[in-house]
Order: C-alpha cells, then structure tokens, then sequence
C-alpha cells in the first residue's frame, strides 16, 4: 500500500508543478490558454495573477515532495497536509472555476489520500 500511496503522490506533485508551469510560464500561449479556456486578451490582462496562482500550486507541490522524501512522522504528516491542501484548493476551484478540475485535482488527490491512509 505503501508503493501505491507514494506513486499516487508523486502523480500527484506532477499534476501540480506542471499546473505551475503553465500558470506561471505558458499562461499566455494557446496550449495554456486552451487548457483554462481563456481568451487571448484575458490571458495578457490576468498574466500577474495567473502567475501568483501558480506559485501556490507550486507549494501545494513541494510539500508533497518534501513529504515523499521526509522520514516519518514528518514525511507522513507532510503528505496528509499537502493532500488535504490540494483537495480542499480543487474542490473550491471545481466550485467557482470548473468542474473539470474534479477529475483533474479533487479525484487524484482523494485516491493517493485514501492510499495513505490505508497504508498506515
């Protein structure tokens, strides 16, 4: 359960930094833009804020690494924390934003969670 909890972590971290790549780096390009379905005229006027948003997907993404690599009870709680943070973002995001971002965050986050918790 452990493996499993871990890899599912790891997904995880990866959806969220490349949530951060695009956010802070790509915002504006058409694969960014066609990802959040913006316009090009948003994307330039919201450049600054995107930016911000993906600097806190970016914590959101270290402190499931640092979990990943931290010994127990740290790497433990550190997992529990950032899993909790990512749903808790996702659900909001699918409340005001999408409800893609069910599929994309919530979902991925509550599968490694109940892995975690099962593998205790």
């Amino acid at each position: 359960m452990t493996v499993v909890a871990n890899v599912l972590i790891g997904l995880v971290a990866l959806i969220h930094l490349y949530i951060v790549v695009l956010e802070m780096f790509l915002w504006t390009t058409p694969r960014a833009r066609a990802a959040f379905g913006t316009t090009e005229e948003f994307a330039r006027e919201s450049k600054t804020l995107a930016a911000n948003q993906g600097l806190y997907n970016g914590f959101l993404a270290a402190a499931l690494i640092w979990g990943l690599l931290a010994a127990d009870p740290a790497g433990f709680q550190l997992k529990l924390y950032g899993l909790a943070c990512v749903i808790v973002a996702g659900l909001y995001g699918a409340a005001t934003a999408s409800k893609r971002i069910l599929f994309v965050q919530v979902l991925p986050g509550v599968l490694a969670l109940v892995f975690l918790l099962l593998s205790r």
